[in-house]
């Protein structure tokens, strides 16, 4: 547990939130997500939002408490699991058989229009492989966070934090089974009310919650708009692209296409598309000129000449290099048969500049000796049923000096055109991407 000071008092949830946010950026986060306890842990998770440049989502949990007295929470459920965590005050309160589980139900019913209300029916962000973090504005017995926190586990986050402004050391002892971390920025040994540590303490509404929601989503979810890319080639001419940058980017990814393709692939689309939903910027380009791809449908000349295609690819990259929009975002490549040879080969060339790269169905084999200089982070996804390129990336594979991992679709072919592949194919490099140009 980190906690910073015992006697802190907060104006008000925005404050706390500020100042937690402030605590907590001076860490190292990898995708983060911050996840908001409603309704009291919305104000202050959209500070923590902002100060960690993450995307904001509520995670739903209620407290169980007696009739007489609802605050007194005595177990707790969350969204997505069925699992009741009750308190060691469960056993004090002298509820009669069959009383708890009625009152779960009552609970489980205000829960789900909690989720309707905030959420809509949109799904909840994925989580996995993310650092999430969760906030409250504050931890009295925990019970209610220890329910989150365990529902929160089955979507398999790669890291996940609770965070609140005050909490009471027990509750935060007992909490670190459940997180990573717990970080509080006051724990009073002597906490009673949550409220006492604020000058206003006043109910967050529902309203208020869907503002607030709104408005980290009108920064972080806002479809990014696609925009036409052209980079003279000398003495041939022109080649084309679409960049598509979304809100706070996290890095961006230059796509190689391969044999006979180009930027309107509609695999590669989808691939971008799901990249985009992480928060990626992508360069879809083609690495051919219209004359070129011309006399390639005749002779496939060009679609080989994996020297050109790299060249290209250089090119592109130090265009996004120059682009105000992508200037400071970290660089990855993703490359398609012929053109992920391209990408290892720009990769190697680019001495360090290149954040990762990820190959579908590539032939890195024919990047030649530059692999033994590729020392960017390479993912290399083949179809289960691709055989014969299967044994070629698992040689390329082994000539890597570097991070590497190779992943294979089972009952994919080369293509990926099988229900579900290309989505696996789209994970894996979001996944991919994500950890190794994530800031």
């Amino acid at each position: 547990m980190s906690v910073d000071g015992p006697q802190t008092i907060f104006r008000d949830r925005e404050d706390a939130g500020r100042r937690l946010g402030e605590r907590l950026s001076s860490a190292t986060f990898h995708d983060p997500i911050v996840l908001a306890l409603p309704r009291g842990g919305v104000p202050v998770a959209a500070q923590v939002a902002a100060a960690l440049d993450a995307p904001l989502a509520v995670f739903v949990a209620r407290k169980v408490g007696i009739p007489s007295h609802p605050e007194f929470g005595i177990a707790a459920i969350a969204e997505g699991s069925e699992e009741v965590v009750v308190s060691g005050a469960a056993g004090r309160v002298g509820l009669g058989p069959g009383e708890l589980d009625a009152l779960v139900r009552d609970e489980r019913a205000e829960l789900a229009r909690r989720v309707g209300r905030y959420r809509g029916s949109s799904p909840l962000p994925d989580l996995e492989a993310r650092d999430v973090v969760l906030v409250d504005d504050g931890l009295a017995t925990g019970v209610t966070a220890a329910a989150a926190l365990r529902s929160l586990r089955g979507f398999h986050p790669r890291r996940l934090l609770l965070a609140a402004p005050v909490c009471s050391p027990r509750a935060a002892e007992r909490l670190a089974a459940d997180a990573d971390e717990v970080v509080c920025l006051a724990a009073p040994a002597d906490l009673r009310a949550i409220g006492a540590y604020y000058d206003d303490f006043g109910q967050t509404t529902d309203d208020e919650v869907a503002e607030l929601l709104a408005s980290s989503r009108s920064t972080t979810d806002a479809a990014p708009t696609e925009r036409p890319v052209t980079l003279a080639v000398l003495q041939a001419g022109a080649i084309h692209g679409d960049l598509s940058v979304p809100g706070r980017a996290r890095g961006v990814v230059l796509f190689a296409h391969g044999s006979g393709s180009g930027r309107h692939s509609p695999r590669n689309r989808d691939v971008a598309r799901s990249l985009q939903r992480r928060g990626l910027a992508t360069m879809l380009m083609d690495l051919l000129t219209p004359e070129e791809e011309a006399e390639d449908a005749a002779t496939g000349r060009h679609r080989f000449d994996i020297q050109l295609l790299a060249g290209r690819l250089e090119l592109a990259s130090r265009w996004l290099a120059e682009e105000p929009a992508t200037a400071d975002l970290p660089l990855g490549y993703f490359g398609a048969s012929t053109g992920a040879a391209a990408a290892l080969v720009a990769a190697a060339a680019a001495d360090g500049r290149v954040g990762a790269v990820v190959s579908r169905g590539g032939r890195p084999d024919l990047a030649g000796d530059a692999l033994a200089r590729v020392i960017a982070p390479t993912l290399l996804i083949v179809g289960g049923r691709d055989e014969s390129v299967l044994g070629l990336n698992q040689e390329a594979r082994r000539r890597l000096p570097g991070v590497s991992e190779l992943e294979v679709v089972p009952g994919a072919s080369h293509l990926f055109e099988e229900p579900g592949a290309l989505d696996e194919v789209a994970r894996l490099a979001g996944e991919w991407f994500t950890r190794h140009l994530g800031r």
